[in-house]
């Protein structure tokens, strides 16, 4: 019989309003306190988004140096290090993918039971995936137990004979479903709040990098400005590519219609002032703002890289990033003016097995379940 909290370290790039960082956030907030203390390990020497809410919540942040492989060394000596004084952890639950083998191994040398786990699937491009398979593969190796989004997901990052196995498990990302319920006043009252009445609103979230593909959007969106002068572009998130996508909508004289929110914390309230949602990622895993759109029964346009997981209502329009801008934004007009009536869908989120109370139960589930064994 335990005395004291199963202790969880979560390892993470840095925790600002990224999806896998909104995840472990719902999580945390829900999780049974009484019973689970989640601390932190990020590889960013800067405040976090996130960081107060952790620190109020009861968590602790640690910081280790980047992992930029020519630092192979001295980055797993920093883990090493890092894990020799903080060995008193139950699980070390790590969500940063290049570098797991280094820091799960160095926390397995303690005694401390590692969990890998993947949120995302595919890569931008050979040299990258190469590189990154080289640098992961032995992740299967190292980790006591694995986690991800999708079957896919799991497959591509940890193989098959890890995803046929005891030690695997999908984790489906819960969201706090009831903050994305959909109702026509709260539309009308954030079209008056964003000053946007007589607008459509095209909204996209997600970080700004190029598996992202925000230039495609940027590219249709110039072709839907040139048929229909009433609609605007909201792009959340912030990322690499910011500066060159402020600088190709410059280019295309779009701009005035295109609006760079940067990183936000109302995404339940956009998702509810959009009238349609886009997101030609060139991969992705199981991606939590289409989950969050689908809460609000927001009308999506998505690439063929979304997962058959990912979609639960009628609403999503698939199409190839091979097909053509004009099929494109073919697709995303209709949907834009269509005026459909949009639906109260949390029972669809529960049934699903994304509310946040069901993923938060499972993962109390199985952190207890692998400290039993």
């Amino acid at each position: 019989m335990r005395n004291r909290k199963i202790k969880v370290l979560h390892v993470i790039g840095i925790m600002d309003y990224g999806g896998a960082e909104t995840m472990i956030m719902n999580l945390y907030r829900k999780i049974n306190k009484e019973e689970f203390q989640f601390d932190f390990l990020v590889h960013r020497n800067r405040i976090g988004q996130y960081d107060k809410e952790i620190r109020d919540l009861g968590g602790n942040i640690y910081y280790i140096p980047e992992f930029k492989i020519y630092n192979w060394k001295s980055y797993k000596k920093a883990c090493v290090d890092f894990f020799s004084k903080h060995n008193d952890y139950d699980i070390v639950h790590g969500h940063i993918e290049s570098c797991a083998e280094i820091y799960l191994n160095a926390a397995n040398e303690q005694g401390i039971c590692t969990v890998a786990h993947c949120h995302s699937a595919g890569f931008q491009s050979l040299i990258p995936k190469l590189l990154y398979n080289f640098l992961t593969h032995n992740t299967r190796n190292v980790s006591n137990y694995f986690l991800a989004c999708s079957q896919e997901a799991g497959e591509n990052r940890f193989g098959n004979n890890v995803v046929n196995s005891a030690r695997f498990l999908i984790f489906n990302n819960g969201i706090d479903t009831e903050k994305y319920v959909y109702t026509e006043d709260r539309h009308n009252t954030l079209k008056k709040k964003w000053n946007v009445e007589n607008k459509r609103i095209i909204g996209h979230v997600g970080r700004m990098s190029q598996e992202k593909n925000q230039r495609f959007l940027l590219e249709i969106f110039k072709k839907i400005c040139s048929i229909q002068n009433n609609v605007e572009l909201f792009l959340v998130g912030d990322g690499q590519e910011k500066e060159a996508l402020e600088k190709q909508a410059k280019d295309l004289d779009i701009s005035e219609n295109v609006r760079f929110l940067g990183s936000r914390s109302d995404v339940a309230d956009l998702m509810n002032l959009f009238d349609v949602f886009v997101f030609p990622s060139i991969y992705e895993g199981l991606p939590l703002v289409l989950v969050e759109a689908q809460a609000a029964d927001l009308p999506c346009v998505v690439s063929e890289a979304i997962v058959s997981e990912a979609i639960f209502t009628d609403k999503i329009k698939k199409i190839s990033l091979n097909d053509s801008y004009e099929r494109w934004v073919t697709e995303v007009l209709a949907l834009l003016n269509r005026n459909d009536m949009r639906n109260d869908n949390y029972a669809l989120i529960c049934e699903k097995g994304f509310d946040i109370n069901d993923t938060v139960m499972r993962l109390e589930e199985f952190y207890k379940s692998i400290i039993k064994k």
